[in-house]
């Protein structure tokens, strides 16, 4: 079955170019069928590039996956047209007496800014507080993993001195756990970031399953017991050239940046990458929204029981 989108979205002739099978709202609306109800909120500034990349992921189900695309406020956003914005996102206000089936919660260039900087942290502690009572189950990626570590388990930011760029070489450490089921024992992932997620750290102070993770990278995948919450500290979702575009950007930008581990042939910058990583990332979302989201939501929304003023 397909995502479902507003006709109108680039993404609909974006993913159909690449067949994928997408249903626009218009025809889902005649469908006698309950789809998951899933929640993106969008903290990258490239919005309709990551769009792209979460819905491409989304699709690869048997599901029918309706999105709603969510925003942290409604301050003006460089990358993105503000009539894209007014579009198709959400305000949280607009949606917090809804119950969601899954909420995907997005990286954000925010390596090297302290939490109590950042323009948007109350919002955000709001959005993940609020997740507990009214969304099934939520995937946090990248700098939303270490925003969301901080908020539920009071982990301080942890940043490392060399930003974290390429990909990676990771081992599953559970090939047993829902999660994880169908994955190789050793896959490849992207990372972008320079938060650090050490695993005696995360074994600490968390309570937390670690299912994978990286000599080189650390951590990777961990998911809470009640499946409740997943955290992935690189980008799955990334196109082949994502990293290369951070790259040159970084390059443009004079900050001198160390080409990306394991990523253009021959670390040959002016060459084209591949990715290695696309099969991993659709078994990766296919699982949480198989078994972490529709295994485990209740048919009817409303049993969850939502709780906020």
């Amino acid at each position: 079955m397909p995502i479902c989108i507003p006709d109108e979205l680039p993404a609909v002739n974006f993913l159909r170019d690449e067949n994928v099978f997408v249903m626009t709202s218009t025809r889902a609306n005649i469908q006698n069928i309950r789809p998951l109800k899933v929640l993106l909120l969008n903290l990258m500034p490239k919005k309709i590039e990551t769009e792209n990349q979460f819905l491409r992921l989304l699709s690869n189900t048997p599901l029918q996956v309706d999105i709603q695309l969510l925003r942290v406020d409604n301050r003006k956003c460089r990358n993105t047209p503000v009539e894209h914005l007014n579009n198709f996102y959400c305000d949280f206000e607009q949606i917090k007496h809804q119950n969601f089936d899954g909420l995907i919660v997005t990286g954000a260039p925010l390596g090297l800014v302290e939490f109590g900087d950042v323009a948007y942290w109350g919002q955000i502690e709001r959005i993940i507080s609020w997740a507990k009572e009214h969304v099934t189950s939520t995937l946090f990626i990248c700098w939303a993993v270490q925003a969301a570590l901080n908020i539920l388990y009071g982990l301080p930011k942890l940043t490392r001195e060399v930003k974290l760029s390429g990909v990676y070489y990771h081992t599953t450490l559970e090939p047993l756990a829902l999660l994880t089921r169908g994955f190789d024992e050793s896959f490849f992932a992207p990372h972008s970031r320079y938060a650090d997620f050490p695993d005696q750290v995360i074994r600490e102070h968390t309570d937390l399953d670690i299912l994978s993770s990286s000599e080189d990278a650390g951590v990777y995948l961990l998911a809470s017991k009640d499946k409740r919450m997943v955290f992935v500290t690189g980008h799955p979702e990334y196109d082949a050239g994502t990293l290369a575009g951070e790259y040159l950007r970084d390059l443009a930008a004079g900050l001198d940046p160390k080409i990306p581990i394991n990523y253009f042939p021959d670390d040959n910058p002016e060459r084209k990458p591949l990715a290695s990583w696309r099969s991993h990332g659709h078994l990766l979302f296919s699982n949480w929204l198989n078994y972490y989201v529709y295994q485990i939501t209740p048919y009817d929304l409303t049993y969850m029981n939502p709780t906020l003023d």
